[in-house]
């Protein structure tokens, strides 16, 4: 065990990043800063604000040194994004966003080369959220650019790498739907000598290791001279606390713009890689089944459009939604999830009011989330991390629906405090709230209604 006393983790997600120091004996959130996650339109393609995120944390690792102080640096970011370097470093190319989209040539020749689903458990997915085809664009597309590319590095890994001056590549994000990967063999698919890039490939180091201190310049600029570690993709993040204190079975829901779902000690031989299904990689280079939807970002879209409700109204507003058969039905962020394809349509919504529709909009967080969870099999206990922790009405429908006990974790998303422990410090124990199965009145039939609806014989 590491005798570091506070952790400073830089956490990006999708939509939002953030600095967090956490005290390690504790785990609580001692300073935290954050900001919008921006995707800039200009250049070749829609990219990242990398520049902005880096004056960003710098600023607030200046400040946290000050107040409260930390000793050990920490990364997790979001999947399916990677990092071209050349030689000295430097982008060679913008970080894409991967929700840009590609000239259908450049799709069908990608889907031509990629590897079939038994060797990567990695589906193909729309847009940029795979990987492979990401590198496959840019290749394609701009080969001089490309040409200048000396190293490839997963995303938490280049912000590790901006600190520290050493490149490195990770399972956990490697191992993130980016068909580059075999889970089985452990190492790169055939996918990396079809793209010639198995020498560019930056070497392959544990999200446990200290990559090294921050450069000289940087320990100027902040004022201090603290070691860095590798770094993990966010949902791991918060998978890993688990790991470390449970036995499977057990699901891990991590919720935040994707809600992603892992099923420790379920079925990997049954994926269905046409819904969204998976084999994740953990900190420890295992294969873990999962399935995922874009259930946080609908929610915004849904949120947005209803208005704000207290929950106490929607809990309320359950049992009129059920008798009357309000249903929203999948997709409202099409791309993704247990039912592809599927555009989004509200039933029997007339008259409706916000209370009702927030009421039915949690139904369909529940309904989606259980479809994903019996995609992979999941056992045991259903722990929520992120935002969806503190929302009553979809915890105990979910609990209802599946028929077993939903743990909701407290706090912050879970992505920090799992990145904390890539230094070694020891897990704590975060607030629970355990719902145990509720008996809610009409459920199963409007659960076999929006079935049918969203899958109509």
């Amino acid at each position: 065990m590491t005798a570091y006393s506070r952790i400073a983790v830089l956490d990006i997600g999708k939509t939002n990043a953030k600095v967090v120091v956490l005290d390690a004996a504790t785990g609580a959130e001692i300073a935290v800063a954050r900001m919008a996650n921006t995707v800039l339109k200009d250049g070749p393609y829609p990219h990242y604000d990398v520049e902005a995120l880096w004056v960003f944390t710098l600023d607030a690792f200046r400040r946290f040194v000050r107040e409260p102080g930390f000793d050990a640096i920490s990364i997790t970011t979001h999947g399916a994004s990677a990092a071209l370097l050349d030689a000295d470093g430097r982008l060679a190319l913008p970080v894409l966003d991967y929700e840009h989209d590609y000239p259908q040539a450049i799709r069908d020749a990608y889907d031509a080369l990629r590897p079939a689903f038994g060797e990567t458990r990695s589906p193909r997915l729309s847009m940029g959220l795979n990987v492979g085809a990401q590198l496959h664009y840019q290749r394609t597309a701009f080969p001089e650019d490309f040409a200048g590319v000396a190293r490839i590095v997963a995303y938490p890994q280049y912000w590790a790498a901006r600190l520290t001056g050493v490149a490195a590549n990770e399972v956990t994000s490697l191992g993130c739907h980016t068909d580059l990967w075999n889970p089985q063999e452990g190492d790169y698919s055939s996918l990396v000598d079809a793209l010639a890039i198995r020498p560019l490939m930056a070497p392959i180091r544990s999200a446990f290791d200290a990559l090294g201190p921050v450069l000289p310049e940087i320990a100027a600029t902040i004022g201090t001279s603290v070691p860095v570690y590798c770094g993990i993709h966010d949902s791991n993040a918060s998978l890993l606390p688990h790991l470390v204190a449970r036995k499977a079975p057990f699901a891990v829901v991590s919720t935040g713009t994707w809600v992603i779902n892992f099923a420790v000690g379920g079925d990997l031989d049954h994926l269905d890689p046409q819904r969204d299904a998976l084999a994740n990689v953990d900190a420890y280079g295992r294969a873990v089944p999962s399935s995922r939807f874009m259930g946080g970002r609908e929610f915004e879209i849904l949120s947005a459009e209803i208005g704000t409700v207290a929950q106490e109204d929607s809990r309320a507003a359950l049992p009129a939604v059920l008798a009357k058969r309000l249903m929203l039905t999948p997709n409202v962020a099409p791309g993704s999830g247990p039912f592809p394809g599927s555009e989004r349509q509200w039933v029997n919504a007339e008259g409706s009011s916000a209370a009702e529709r927030h009421a039915a909009a949690c139904l369909y967080l529940a309904l989606m989330n259980e479809a994903c969870l019996g995609l992979i099999g999941a056992r045991g206990p259903t722990i929520v991390e992120g935002p969806f922790a503190t929302n009553a009405l979809y915890l105990n429908v979910l609990a209802a629906l599946t028929q077993r006990p939903v743990i909701a974790v407290a706090g912050s998303t879970g992505t920090s405090q799992g990145a904390s422990l890539l230094t070694g410090i020891k897990p704590v124990s975060a607030p629970e709230t355990r719902v145990e199965p509720p008996a809610i009145p009409g459920l199963d039939a409007y659960r076999a209604e929006w079935l049918e609806a969203v899958n109509p014989r």
